[in-house]
Parts: C-alpha cells; sequence; structure tokens
C-alpha cells in the first residue's frame, strides 16, 4: 500500500473513528448533548430494546470503544466489527425512514458500519498502532470471529426488538366505538332512524 493510499485511510479512520466515539460518549457519558445511559436507556426502552439501560451501555462501548480504536488503528478487526454490528442495528431501527437521514433514514448509521465492516476487513493500514505492533491484536482470525460475532448479535437484537414491537402492537385495545351504542340511531316501527336522545 502506498503513502498516499495510507494517508487516505488515516483520514477516514480519524474522522469517522472521532465521529463515531463520540456518539458513544452521548450515550454513556452524556457527551455533546447526549442523553447519558439513563436518557439513552429511556429512548431504547421506547423503541424495543429492553432492557434499555443495559442496551444503552453496550451500544455506547461499541461506538466510544470502537470509534476510539478505528481512529489509532489499533484492533482494527474487533473494532471495525464492533462498529458495523452496532451500526447494522441502528439501521434497523431507521429502516420505515428510507435511505436518506433527511427523512430519519439509515444514510449515516449504514454509512458509519460500511466503513467499520471495510477496516476490520482491509486492515487500519501503515499508519496505525496495529502496525507498530505488528498486528498482534489484528489477526486474520480474529476479524472473521469478531465479524461473525457482530454480525449473529446484530440479527439476535433486530430479532428480539420486533418480535417486542409486535407483542407491544397486539396488547394494545381496540379503538371505542365513535358513538355509544345507546345514542346510535334507532329504527322506529315505521322504519324511520330515530335518536334516542329525542
Amino acid at each position: 500500500m502506498g503513502k498516499a493510499s495510507d494517508f487516505g485511510l488515516l483520514i477516514i479512520r480519524l474522522g469517522v473513528g472521532a465521529a463515531v466515539a463520540a456518539h458513544g460518549a452521548q450515550k454513556l457519558l452524556g457527551s455533546f448533548g447526549g442523553g447519558g445511559v439513563k436518557g439513552t436507556g429511556a429512548f431504547f426502552d421506547s423503541a424495543g430494546f429492553v432492557p434499555g439501560e443495559r442496551n444503552a451501555q453496550l451500544a455506547g462501548l461499541a461506538e466510544l470503544g470502537g470509534g476510539a480504536l478505528i481512529a489509532v488503528g489499533l484492533a482494527s478487526g474487533p473494532a471495525g466489527a464492533a462498529v458495523a454490528g452496532n451500526m447494522l442495528v441502528a439501521s434497523s431501527t431507521h429502516a420505515e425512514n428510507g435511505f436518506f437521514a433527511m427523512g430519519g433514514g439509515y444514510e449515516l448509521p449504514a454509512t458509519y458500519g460500511l466503513i467499520g465492516a471495510a477496516v476490520a476487513l482491509s486492515g487500519p493500514g501503515t499508519w496505525s498502532l496495529d502496525a507498530l505492533t505488528r498486528h498482534k491484536l489484528n489477526k486474520p482470525w480474529m476479524r472473521l470471529f469478531a465479524l461473525a460475532s457482530a454480525g449473529a448479535s446484530a440479527y439476535y437484537l433486530i430479532d428480539q426488538r420486533q418480535k417486542l414491537l409486535a407483542d407491544r402492537a397486539s396488547s394494545i385495545p381496540a379503538a371505542e366505538p365513535a358513538a355509544d351504542a345507546a345514542e346510535a340511531p334507532q329504527a322506529t316501527d315505521s322504519g324511520a332512524p330515530q335518536s334516542s336522545a329525542s
């Protein structure tokens, strides 16, 4: 890999890694206007990720830890996989809104997830701590195992959320009739409708 490619990969890693880590800090620490574990946990509960606070902690750790590791290029396979799996779950919550972020779609988490997966598969480049440590924390088997684990975990979370939302929808009572039966028009002996209020 040439110096220009390494420099380009470094820029991508620093930019995306820092942005993802900031999202994690919002969830875990309440930084940058985030809700912290309690606020994020309440949102997660309402969105179907139960228990909310535990899922907020796990998502925050994946983003803060994974993003920071991507930025410095350490344990890039597991870090990229953690980000990819987390963003797959995040994308699923926005899927009903379409692709573009302007409409609340999954554009941003999908982009972060694809970059995380690409870093996991390709490695961080020469200008990284993995290269400095001779990839002791970024072996090929680690990358594959981490991606498979992240994918399986994401599938499980998405499936459990969908089941919970379906249960919630089925437990909502049917809407009350628009008018009480006693107030509904009643037929008289002549066949003409007559209100019970008269």
